[in-house]
């Protein structure tokens, strides 16, 4: 039997250890969303708080978009008095030729959480779903609506 490299043995070592930080990195690190302008928790408003998606983004009921809500609904009075208005950063965003009402969705019963993950548990807000089209159609295949192209694309 021969005696073991001693720069194979390094090579191994160091390979097994990158193995080990990169799968703790993909397996373990932190699901946290973008940090906004304004530090905001989905978690406690929604989770703690009980309150429902509809009173900040009012506009999924009534509207294609489901909005951002006012500062003044915030109660943020300090930013609102300042009359500059918040920068968020998008998580979600639809490309310009696809087109998603909201309110279509709400009205069919379809919950929130289907298209934006398990947002009570969130504290910054984090993209679970990339909305490519086979997720759509997918989905209106499950619930049999319709897979009309025009419906989405006008």
């Amino acid at each position: 039997m021969r005696p073991v490299n001693n720069q194979f043995s390094l090579f191994l070592l160091i390979l097994l250890l990158l193995g080990t930080a990169a799968l703790s990195y993909f397996s373990f690190r932190s699901k946290i969303g973008p940090e906004q302008p304004i530090a905001f928790s989905h978690r406690v408003h929604v989770q703690e708080k009980n309150i429902s998606c509809f009173m900040c983004h009012e506009g999924a009921v009534n509207s294609a978009r489901a909005g951002v809500p006012p500062l003044e609904t915030c109660m943020l009075w300090a930013h609102y008095e300042v009359g500059t208005p918040v920068e968020w950063k998008k998580v979600y965003d639809l490309p310009d030729f696809a087109y998603f009402n909201h309110s279509v969705h709400v009205f069919r019963k379809i919950d929130c959480a289907q298209c934006h993950g398990n947002v009570r548990s969130m504290d910054r807000i984090e993209r679970v779903q990339e909305f490519k089209m086979k997720f759509c159609v997918d989905c209106h295949k499950e619930k049999k609506a319709t897979t009309d192209c025009f419906t989405c694309h006008r």
